[in-house]
């Protein structure tokens, strides 16, 4: 099905329910105070969207949370990429074996570790209503932003396939008639430079104005070749992304929003590290050196990649109903190569090291992206007892990834395509003054296919297809004026996978049906003390049918996908909030999550040099780990984050200020099976900063640090030819200015 095809099914499907919807009574938009500070102290009303309207986050049945524009470029400061976003909210990790060119996203533990850039996550990134899809796109940086929102638990609804964990969703500043803007410059040691801004113009008033924002990060190359013996050889990089909004006001009720952006990145992938762990253990030992690595072959590991970008979004108000209409396209285009093996040589070779390397790895992966939306959604306006909102959803993506080695694989090149779309509607009733209920549906229709455009495994045509109905169905009941308890039940479901990188290494591509997920969750919500206490939780369990994982690595270097028969995961995640002072606050969150896959049956490729503790089977010669009762991997099973802000008066005007934050990250299994190396546990890291100013922020200057312990935490491995892992950023120390108007 063409694009067009795909966007005008649709539009027609949507706009056939928009009219019946047209029908319905005027009813209420609740936003009790969204978007408001507070009056007379307290802590600020949390402002999100999970439900597509602006509301306090104390009246959503939902368990989510926040980071507001400022914590967001405190995190970004050091030059650091959209992994800096982990742990930063319970239940939150995020990760990446690709750099900065396709994080990974996991909430609840619900993830995927495929590398591959054809992977398909559970966790959807949304920037400005838009889906980034693919792995790539969810790396485009985060700058100028309002906002960002953590959704836990499927949000099939509202967003589509493809979000049984949750979303993480990203709203930037937008134009507005106003004139005003901001900037910030950072720069720190290892030639680490943080520059962004947001300028708001109004060309003419109340009718057009203009939003330009820019991002410029970049780090010198500070890690040393030991094998060459050249000196800051690799590590570097420059990531410029601008962005440009036009909105047109066509009267209070009309207006019409476009949104163009555009990145480019050209800098280092991750830097592998060979045998730096155990053996017998997951410590890092005597051959890892931060500043370090000794490779003979991956071109420095260069990574390079450009995206674009561009969005239309009508919006039309009556009394009654907000139509709004939102088209987007993006494309993405780049390559990452690395030494695999993180070291040089080989044990068939005169040198090798450090320690064991059984062969050499070197690796390119390259692709060119398309992804085009449509969105159509209707929704009542007005007071009254009920609201509604009713939608129509259309998906069509096409890519092709290239898969090389140096001097093995020979070059192959994959094709996938994607089209789905999705009708959609939501009901909230108010029964009563303290009870509000309410229930969603979707059904969504999802095809996928696969061919070998070239190489040596010849051509290959493989599709999936399939359809479901998904639903969600909370209860909101206010308890007194300041608490509140709900309960909601959600299902969701990923789409089926092909997953085609095996077929570079002479073998079939695998396929994975789609994974269905039921969830339960129950919590409260609740401000206390003249609002200078929130604390708000959840307890949540869920079922996977079916869960799709990928089997990454193991001795025969391989990319396949896997259905377990079941996955089970359970909980709780505690937002916390304490206004201590005037001039104080601290903030603190914490999750636990329990997964475990279910299926006595499974088995997976093993690491080439680890200590499997998971008992082993032979199958057809090769020796595989039986995974039933392990926990999924790159599950964190305890999260915590903690910041702390102390403003100090000085005069009447001005202020010192000082602000930390903290994240905790307990015991994660990087794999399907176990391992004495592959694993973390008790990681820490926090940053600091700490300046001057006046009272109503207009400009500031501070000392900053990010990392500020220089720890070394591992953050993933590479299994298939040694104990390779790679770590977490370096310590970061530097001076930053901010401005605003």
């Amino acid at each position: 099905m063409s694009t067009f095809q795909n966007i005008l099914r649709t539009t027609l499907a949507s706009s056939s329910i928009a009219a019946l919807a047209m029908a319905a009574p005027a009813v209420a938009q609740d936003q009790d105070e969204a978007g408001a500070e507070t009056s007379g102290g307290g802590l600020d009303v949390i402002v999100v969207t999970a439900n597509r309207r602006e509301e306090n986050l104390q009246d959503v049945a939902i368990s989510a949370a926040t980071l507001d524009d400022s914590r967001v470029q405190t995190l970004f400061a050091g030059g650091t990429d959209n992994t800096a976003l982990s742990g930063q909210v319970p239940g939150l990790f995020v990760e990446s074996s690709n750099g900065r060119a396709a994080p990974r996203f996991y909430i609840r533990g619900l993830g995927n570790t495929d590398f591959d850039l054809a992977a398909s996550q559970p966790v959807s990134v949304i920037m400005d209503d838009v889906v980034l899809e693919n792995v790539t796109l969810k790396s485009f940086p985060i700058f100028d932003v309002e906002r960002i929102e953590v959704l836990r638990g499927p949000q099939g609804t509202l967003f589509g396939r493809n979000t049984p964990a949750g979303i993480v969703k990203i709203d930037t500043r937008k134009p507005g008639f106003d004139t005003d803007g901001s900037a910030s410059l950072s720069v720190g040691t290892l030639g680490s430079v943080a520059l962004d801004f947001g300028a708001n113009i109004v060309l003419e008033p109340e009718k057009i104005a203009v939003r330009l924002s820019g991002l410029w990060q970049h780090r010198g190359n500070w890690v040393d070749n030991g094998f060459t013996g050249e000196e800051n050889a690799l590590g570097g990089f420059d990531d410029i992304a601008v962005r440009g909004q036009l909105l047109f006001q066509f009267s209070e009720d009309a207006s019409f929003l476009v949104n163009a952006q555009y990145r480019d990145l050209d800098g280092t992938s991750t830097l592998f590290r060979a045998n730096i762990l155990g053996p017998g253990n997951n410590n890092l030992n005597a051959n890892y050196d931060r500043d370090t690595v000794f490779y003979d072959a991956g071109a420095d590991n260069q990574a390079r990649y450009k995206t674009f970008g561009l969005s239309g979004k009508l919006e039309w108000a009556t009394d009654a109903v907000t139509l709004t209409s939102i088209t987007s396209y993006y494309n993405s285009d780049g390559s990452s190569r690395g030494d695999i093996d993180g070291g040089f040589g080989a044990s068939f070779l005169p040198v090798m090291g450090p320690g064991f390397i059984p062969f050499p790895s070197d690796t390119q992966d390259s692709i060119e992206l398309e992804q085009a939306t449509h969105e159509v959604r209707l929704a009542s306006n007005g007071e009254g007892p009920l609201t509604w909102q009713v939608g129509g959803y259309g998906f069509w993506s096409q890519f092709d990834v290239t898969t090389v080695g140096f001097p093995f694989p020979p070059p192959v090149t994959v094709r996938h395509g994607n089209d789905a779309w999705a009708v959609f509607g939501q009901v909230t009733s108010q029964l009563g003054e303290a009870v509000r209920l309410t229930g969603g549906l979707r059904y969504t229709e999802d095809d996928k296919n696969f061919r070998v455009v070239s190489g040596s495994f010849g051509p290959q045509f493989r599709s999936v297809e399939d359809s479901r109905v998904t639903w969600d169905l909370s209860a909101f009941a206010d308890v007194s004026d300041d608490a509140s308890v709900y309960a909601r039940v959600a299902s969701g479901f990923r789409a089926p996978t092909i997953q085609g990188r095996d077929v570079a290494f002479f073998s079939p591509p695998s396929i994975a049906t789609s994974e269905k997920i039921m969830s339960y969750e129950a919590g409260f919500k609740s401000e206390l003390a003249d609002r200078t206490v929130r604390l708000n939780g959840a307890v949540y369990y869920y079922t996977v049918d079916d869960p799709q994982f990928s089997a990454v690595g193991g001795a025969g270097n391989l990319v396949q996908l896997v259905n377990a028969n079941k996955g089970v995961g359970y909980g709780f995640e505690l937002d916390s909030a304490f206004q201590l002072s005037e001039f104080f606050t601290v903030t603190a969150g914490l999750a636990w999550n329990k997964t475990e896959i279910q299926d006595n049956a499974l088995a997976v490729g093993i690491c080439a040099q680890c200590t499997v503790t998971d008992p082993t089977t032979v199958i057809a010669g090769t020796t595989r780990a039986l995974v039933d009762g392990n926990p999924f991997p790159n599950a964190p099973e305890f999260t915590a984050d903690i910041t702390a802000e102390l403003n100090i008066p000085m005069g009447d005007d001005h202020k010192i200020f000082v602000f930390t934050d903290w994240q905790y990250q307990g015991k994660t299994n990087f794999f399907l099976y176990e391992s004495r190396e592959f694993n973390s546990n008790n990681q820490i890291e926090g940053g600091l900063r700490i300046g001057y100013g006046p009272v109503d922020d207009r400009w500031a200057v501070a000392l900053f640090a990010r990392n500020i312990t220089d720890e070394d935490n591992v953050r993933g491995g590479i299994d298939f030819n040694n104990n390779t892992a790679f770590v977490n950023e370096p310590r970061i120390i530097g001076v930053s200015a901010t401005f605003n108007y």
